[in-house]
């Protein structure tokens, strides 16, 4: 066996073959270390082309070893013949040679009892999780674990029952297609491939050829591994890896070079740029004994060593390696020498179908192409300009924007306003990895009910609404989350809440979020309860507090169509027209003239636009609690908001507004005592405004610790989150997903030991509570309080609330 390594990254060792084949096959192979005077060494002296395995069998005398009845008893007649199988004696080892064809020869399980004709075979297909083709119907069942019987018909038969002839000029490959050709000749040196291939899926084998059946000995693939492309050999000392920089496109043709000579190889897509290494093995040949497959895997086991196994889903219309251009068809059309499950590609059909303005051509299957649109288009070759206004998404649509990358990692506040029409499809999506692993939130319809999905890293949780919403109607959803809780509201049902398990509290999401769908449903976890496409109309989002443009942010989308509402008709003239549900509110731009409805009011659709009605949208509100800064406060005291306020450390997580730039957010201290007493009793944890910026102060008992933190102000009336956490003598603050400031308390305590409660917004006598350091609480709103990322404080049933009231936001 000659060696090579890899050239980008090396894999585990391959076993070194031991069989009598190998033995032959290298027999005049120097085994000393090559030397670039190797080049002009006889690149035929390997194999014997020609010669049939029926031709071996024959050969076998009486008193060899293999059983030859083996191979035989599964069948009534041998396959087409395997070309590229060296001639052995009488008294050579054939037992891996049996190996290889039992697995060629052997056909239908008893169970399958399907009619597939003379030349098919009936067997039982297993689908398993990435197995559905991208846009099917059927995507929210692309996750459970089913068989089937169906035929696999060989090369030239289609059909249900393999009842039909077909010739295959241009195929296209199913995931559980491939076609086989004879092994490579005069190639284990040098090798130079030209692919055209159309992918509808992220993953699968386009190529692989090598010395044994079992993967165990040298190889040669090329493979699509979450889009990217990966050409990997083994020259018997590792797998060497050379990977595209780029990702393919999706439902386009693509090209592909393959160049390896000895050490060097290099591969390129797209006319993009090469990607090439060199390998630091001495020794560089690969020896191909087994057919040269196309599309899929053939006979070929022992693939666990690739991290595909699925066939390749989509078309190849040239082929071309060492200057010789491969014919799919069978002989003597073609150079195909075995296959099965090959159809005739109908992506050609797109070049009949001109797609304008940017469009995209997509196959659906039999003899029908559509155009995909660009955003702001529509119409059958996407030839009609739209103003697009409230977005509707028919089953094929999405929009795309950023993705929320760091400015959720602690807290997250979601509102979308919707009317689904389809009881499954996928509303809105962000994940962190191209393959779909990691941390990702997902809001989703499945049989009905509105689901919330999110994982932070340590496994996924769930919200689901308390009943199926009513398809047709425009309602509210709102989620929220902090750290590991999380809650779901739909319309006016009650939080659903959640606990995320693990102990991660982060949420990292660097891929572009996607709204009504995605490209292809290989973007999404296979930890949400369907992939379908969402069906209905989006009206508006709100993500942390902030209204996100839902046509005018998108970086880009497909099939997006209007809803059909009153907004479309421009009721409000230059006026922005902003949708509430069935109806709307105009909203004056400066230098609009009037007459401009005020934003108070809204019109519906039957009136003019500048005639006002009285009749108000009531949206749902939780019981938030305002202050008024004298005397204003909540008071708790029960153990378990105590617990996570005394001891070694403290995770505060608070949403406000104020319109105050000083007061008091929270307090918690000890009672007063008398001054001799006082040095051993001044613990206290204290959160406030001081000229509008933010403070954080606290004493263990050795020493008061204060933290400022001057990066923003926040006496705005707006919403503002902050996070302070304490750990120990350390502690630290964030504002707003903003930058973190730290500091630590002096001297060796490291507890907080206080037993006054917990006051929110104030305090009562509030001078003597926190011994001068506060003179009014805050006047504004509070609305979330979360201890320890898993503890929400209820704002609306405190111990006490002394002249608080319920927050107009």
């Amino acid at each position: 066996m000659t060696q090579c390594l890899g050239i980008v990254s090396e894999l585990n060792s391959t076993l070194a073959s031991t069989s009598d084949i190998h033995t032959l096959l290298n027999s005049n192979i120097n085994n000393e270390s090559e030397s670039e005077s190797d080049e002009d060494t006889d690149d035929n002296l390997v194999i014997m082309r020609d010669v049939s395995l029926a031709s071996h069998i024959a050969k076998i005398s009486k008193n060899s070893t293999v059983n030859v009845t083996k191979i035989i008893d599964d069948s009534n007649e041998l396959p087409n013949p395997f070309i590229g199988f060296p001639i052995f004696s009488e008294n050579s080892n054939l037992k891996e040679t049996v190996s290889i064809t039992t697995e060629i020869i052997s056909t239908t399980k008893p169970t399958c009892s399907l009619d597939c004709g003379p030349a098919g075979t009936c067997y039982i297909e297993q689908h398993h999780d990435d197995e559905a083709e991208p846009g099917s119907t059927q995507n929210n069942k692309r996750r459970l674990n089913t068989s089937r019987q169906r035929c696999q018909c060989p090369l030239g038969r289609v059909g249900e029952h393999c009842q039909k002839d077909a010739q295959v000029k241009s195929p296209r490959f199913t995931g559980s297609s491939w076609l086989a050709f004879p092994a490579l000749h005069a190639a284990y040196k040098h090798i130079q491939l030209n692919l055209e291939f159309r992918p509808e899926a992220w993953n699968g084998i386009l190529l692989l050829t090598g010395e044994r059946d079992d993967l165990q000995g040298d190889f040669m693939a090329i493979i699509l591994h979450h889009g990217f492309i990966e050409f990997r050999f083994d020259c018997g000392s590792g797998v060497g890896v050379v990977r595209s920089m780029e990702t393919v496109k999706l439902n386009e043709w693509n090209s592909l070079s393959v160049y390896r000579h000895r050490w060097d190889a290099w591969i390129q897509l797209n006319d993009g740029k090469r990607v090439q290494g060199r390998s630091k093995g001495l020794f560089s040949r690969i020896t191909f004994q087994e057919p040269l497959f196309i599309g899929g895997p053939g006979n070929t086991t022992g693939l666990e060593r690739l991290p595909v196994t699925l066939g390749f889903r989509g078309c190849i219309r040239h082929l071309e390696a060492n200057e010789h251009h491969y014919h799919f068809p069978l002989p003597p059309l073609g150079d195909a020498i075995n296959g099965f499950d090959v159809e005739e590609c109908t992506a050609d059909r797109c070049s009949k179908v001109p797609c304008s303005h940017g469009g995209k051509c997509l196959t659906t299957g039999g003899d029908t192409a559509v155009c995909l649109c660009p955003l702001g288009y529509t119409g059958d070759l996407c030839e009609t300009r739209v103003d697009l206004q409230v977005p509707s998404f028919n089953g094929s649509s999405y929009l795309r924007y950023p993705g929320m990358a760091d400015t959720s990692l602690s807290w997250l506040e979601l509102s979308i306003t919707l009317k689904p029409v389809a009881p499954n499809g996928v509303i809105l999506y962000n994940g962190h990895h191209n393959d779909a692993t990691g941390d990702f939130i997902a809001l989703y319809l499945s049989a009905g009910y509105i689901q919330f999905t999110f994982d932070l890293g340590t496994g996924p949780a769930t919200l689901r609404s308390k009943s199926p919403v009513r398809l047709g109607e425009w309602l509210e959803v709102r989620v929220s989350r902090t750290g590991r809780m999380a809650s779901l509201e739909v319309e006016e049902e009650p939080p659903q809440e959640i606990l995320a398990p693990g102990a991660f509290t982060q949420l990292s999401l660097p891929l572009n979020l996607y709204l009504g769908g995605a490209p292809t449903p290989d973007i999404f976890t296979p930890k949400m309860k369907t992939t379908s496409s969402f069906v209905g109309c989006i009206q508006t989002i709100v993500i942390n507090h902030r209204e996100i443009g839902i046509l005018a942010e998108a970086l880009g989308g497909v099939n997006v169509g209007n809803c059909g509402h009153a907004c479309e008709a421009r009721p409000c003239g230059d006026a922005e027209c902003r949708p509430l549900r069935e109806r709307f509110t105009c909203r004056c731009r400066p230098g609009v003239p009037h007459p401009c409805p005020a934003p108070d009011y809204f019109s519906s659709s039957s009136v003019s636009p500048y005639s006002s009605t009285t009749s108000i949208i009531t949206k749902y509100k939780n019981s938030i609690p305002s202050f008024t800064g004298i005397n204003s406060y909540l008071h708790y005291s029960d153990a378990d908001t105590m617990k996570r306020i005394i001891s070694y450390r403290v995770d505060i997580n608070m949403r406000f507004r104020t319109s105050s730039s000083n007061g008091l957010l929270l307090w918690s201290g000890r009672q007063s005592d008398p001054q001799e007493q006082k040095d051993q009793n001044d613990d206290f944890l204290a959160l406030g405004l001081n000229q509008g910026y933010l403070t954080l102060a606290y004493n263990l008992g050795s020493g008061e610790a204060i933290l400022g933190y001057n990066l923003t102000r926040l006496d705005d009336d707006l919403w503002h989150r902050v996070r302070a956490v304490r750990n120990e003598q350390w502690a630290s603050l964030v504002v707003d997903s903003g930058a973190s400031v730290s500091s630590s308390s002096p001297g060796q305590l490291r507890e907080l030991n206080t037993d006054t409660g917990l006051f929110i917004g104030g305090a009562p006598d509030i001078v003597r509570t926190t011994n001068g350091r506060y003179k009014r609480g805050i006047v504004g709103c509070i609305s979330d309080l979360v201890l320890d990322s898993d503890f929400s404080v209820v704002l609306s049933s405190p111990e006490q609330a002394t002249n608080t009231h319920s927050c107009i936001s």
